[in-house]
């Protein structure tokens, strides 16, 4: 079996290392890779957002299966590109993906089919977004609504922190477009679960 791993951060290295352990796999890519997947995989120079170039390379090289890692390119349709070329791909579809993709629309979802959720605003101006901090008091979630590569999530226990979580993303742009809509959370306690279903 010829397998390509999509990204370049640990999740990936440790995606190739499992993989490198199945039996009947015979070569595994990895786009764009890193240092330690170098030394048990072969690292392709393709970025994960160019999907014309992945599907491409997948093509030639007669992949039988991609496993995307990062968020990026699932959100930009490398499920949808693969499988329409005919190429296996672990993922969901960019629909899917756009509830990781997107904070605010997760929310939306989550309200029309009756999933309990934090109470939460959603904001496009940095004005509207303190007065709805100042009402509801810390603590608060402040949230960059699209991808930021894990970073985009601010837990913020004070009024001060609130306003600079808002501040960082509003007017330092340090989550780029990511932070064009932003979402603020009530602050919940308890135990943090991430369930996946294969």
């Amino acid at each position: 079996m010829r397998i390509l791993v999509i990204g370049s951060g640990g999740r990936e290295h440790a995606l190739t290392w499992k993989l490198r352990q199945c039996r009947g796999v015979e070569q595994i890519y990895v786009a764009p890779g890193n240092g330690g997947t170098a030394g048990i995989a072969t690292n392709i120079p393709i970025a994960v957002s160019d999907i014309d170039a992945l599907v491409s390379f997948a093509r030639e090289k007669s992949i039988d299966l991609v496993v995307p890692g990062p968020e990026l390119p699932l959100t930009l349709g490398v499920v949808d590109a693969m499988v329409s070329a005919g190429i296996p791909c672990f993922g969901p579809s960019a629909a899917c993906a756009r509830l990781e993709g997107s904070k605010s629309y997760a929310k939306e979802v989550m309200a029309a089919a009756g999933v309990p959720t934090a109470a939460a605003g959603v904001f496009t101006d940095l004005g509207s977004a303190r007065r709805f901090a100042a009402e509801h008091g810390a603590p608060l979630v402040v949230k960059a609504d699209g991808l930021a590569s894990g970073k985009g999530v601010i837990v913020a226990m004070t009024q001060a922190e609130v306003d600079a979580a808002l501040a960082l993303m509003f007017q330092d742009n340090a989550f780029g477009s990511a932070s064009n809509k932003v979402v603020i959370e009530e602050f919940l306690r308890g135990e943090e679960v991430s369930l996946l279903c294969f």
